[in-house]
């Protein structure tokens, strides 16, 4: 049976995460409604990387098998049947076998601060307004180059078998008049990006020093970490295969 990589973006202001959940809003059931009303036939779709409620994505993916003709026109049909929050980007016929979560290599996330109040950044970045020891920020970004085993910043009941991640990028950026963190890895834990962002600006507000950074990491417990970054920060960049 043909299969197909279906590439979206998405605000997820309003939606309880990009997975299927019961009695909840979700981007994938919003793509499954639009689709079956565009094609007449339900489908089923697998989706790469699974993103909190609240949480947006510049690239996404989902992959689903179907046998029939796909409209001629389907990327403009779908999206005007898509909620404005929600676009398909790409569609492309790909091997039977490609799974567009587990072929993934690697995924990159932003996440956004702002220190000075602006009606165009809300809801999309976070409003901190703290003074920052940004050399302290780089230098706990640039720790987690060298880390592989990142328990501490998992949310619990998380059903994975392993908490090792490499990561390939960490750093802050300033850009646009935001603060922003930078990380790109093989793959990335629940709520990963917002515990590191949350527990180095402790660093950075000098609340905690590295040493104490360096021991929430080693000591593989996630209630030394802090999760208190909220989801409306947070963007999906990338996924590569």
């Amino acid at each position: 049976m043909p299969r197909y990589f279906l590439e979206v973006a998405y605000k997820g202001t309003d939606y309880s995460g990009f997975q299927s959940q019961e009695n909840a809003l979700t981007v994938q059931a919003e793509v499954e409604k639009a689709f079956s009303t565009l094609q007449r036939v339900p489908v089923v779709m697998t989706g790469s990387s699974r993103t909190d409620a609240g949480v947006h994505a510049l690239q996404n993916f989902f992959h689903f098998d179907f046998e029939e003709s796909l409209h001629p026109q389907f990327t403009y049909k779908i999206n005007a049947i898509l909620p404005d929050a929600i676009v398909v980007k790409s569609l492309r016929g790909v091997k039977a076998d490609a799974h567009c979560r587990f072929d993934a290599v690697y995924r990159r996330y932003r996440y956004y601060l702002y220190n000075t109040k602006d009606p165009f950044k809300e809801g999309r970045a976070w409003f901190y307004p703290y003074p920052l020891n940004k050399e302290l920020l780089q230098a706990a970004a640039l720790i987690l180059l060298e880390v592989d085993d990142f328990t501490s910043f998992s949310k619990r009941n998380t059903q994975v078998k392993t908490f090792l991640c490499q990561l390939t990028e960490s750093q802050w950026v300033e850009e646009d008049g935001c603060l922003l963190y930078a990380v790109k890895g093989n793959r990335f834990l629940r709520g990963m990006v917002r515990a590191l962002v949350s527990t180095m600006l402790l660093v950075g507000r000098e609340k905690i020093t590295l040493g104490e950074f360096k021991d929430i990491i080693s000591v593989k417990d996630c209630t030394r970490a802090s999760f208190v970054a909220p989801a409306h920060g947070l963007f999906l960049m990338e996924v590569g295969y």
